[in-house]
């Protein structure tokens, strides 16, 4: 069975390659056009039930709205909220399935509710000024339904690889029946484990931190990581202004050589100030370098860390599948 949800451009797709072996994979994806209707359909297409308005007003008139039973029932289904880039979306369900599938293990099964309107929503709410404040409902409320509709379709644990929508974490996972990973916390867990010691004799140890989205998002990382005992380090405001954010504008031109340099320069500026590590709370940030550069030892992608503590997640409940065959 597939769904379609069609109260705006939605893109689901429901994967799981962990049933029983003599079962083939099941993948089926939807793409809906605007409107405001749920539909439940069969693999061929075919409408298995009327379908009911959506009220796309409310987050308890959507969830009484959703599917009646779940896509999924193994109870390490991941739902995967789909972040502002669906590129970088994908380059996260390619670690989340190539990292739980090593040593011959089936990878995890997902859902994946990916919204193409959150960009340009995301967009024009920031470049509206309301007496210095901006105004974020429309985009909570709509983040909220797909983890609703997550919830209702059988996951039984949410993520959102998306730094800008950790903003409003709080608010989306309110109410939320399952486990809704915070990647502030995944970043502040996975550190706090490595055991890390000051470079410099007396301090505390000190993270880097490297966000675009200067305070907004770099400060849901600042406070997870203060709250285990790290020092948090940013670059100055004259690194922001003159090396950081013409990185990331040549990098949307595809000057990569100009972005590389400019890149290297600003890890290099924390690097000096004694910090164990820098964080690149930034996904143009994160893929501006190659992945062999030797700098990069040195910083940590919280999207990386957040789809290892997804599949940590998932081996924990190992064991309680009966539809797998050792």
């Amino acid at each position: 069975m597939s769904c379609q949800l069609l109260s705006y451009p939605l893109a689901s797709m429901f994967w799981n390659n962990r049933t029983h072996r003599k079962s083939r994979p099941c993948c089926s994806v939807s793409n809906s056009k605007q409107s405001s209707l749920l539909v439940k359909t069969d693999g061929n297409g075919r409408v298995l039930s009327e379908s009911k308005n959506l009220d796309t007003g409310s987050p308890s008139s959507a969830a009484a709205a959703l599917i009646s039973g779940p896509v999924l029932s193994l109870p390490y289904t991941v739902g995967v909220i789909g972040g502002v880039s669906a590129a970088l979306t994908l380059a996260f369900l390619e670690k989340l399935v190539a990292w739980s599938s090593q040593e011959s293990q089936e990878s995890l099964p997902f859902i994946v509710c990916n919204d193409p309107t959150l960009t340009r929503e995301y967009v024009n709410a920031s470049s509206r000024d309301n007496n210095g404040q901006t105004d974020y409902t429309s985009i909570v409320r709509s983040l909220r339904r797909k983890r609703v509709f997550l919830e209702r379709s059988g996951a039984r644990c949410i993520v959102m690889p998306c730094h800008a929508s950790h903003r409003w974490h709080e608010e989306i996972s309110n109410d939320c029946s399952v486990p809704f990973l915070h990647v502030g916390d995944c970043v502040a867990k996975e550190l706090k484990a490595a055991d890390l010691k000051p470079i410099e004799a007396g301090s505390n140890v000190r993270i880097g931190l490297i966000a675009t989205d200067y305070p907004l998002t770099a400060s849901f990382y600042q406070e997870k990581l203060q709250n285990e005992g790290f020092e948090v380090v940013y670059p100055d405001k004259a690194t922001m202004e003159h090396i950081v954010v013409p990185a990331v504008s040549a990098f949307r031109r595809k000057d990569m050589e100009g972005a590389r340099t400019l890149s290297r320069i600003a890890l290099q500026v924390l690097l000096v100030r004694a910090v164990n590590t820098i964080v690149l709370a930034s996904d143009d940030i994160t893929r501006i370098l190659p992945r062999d550069d030797p700098l990069l030892e040195k910083c940590i992608d919280p999207m990386d860390i957040l789809a290892r503590e997804t599949i940590a997640w998932a081996k924990s409940l190992e064991g309680n599948d009966p539809n797998v065959v050792e």
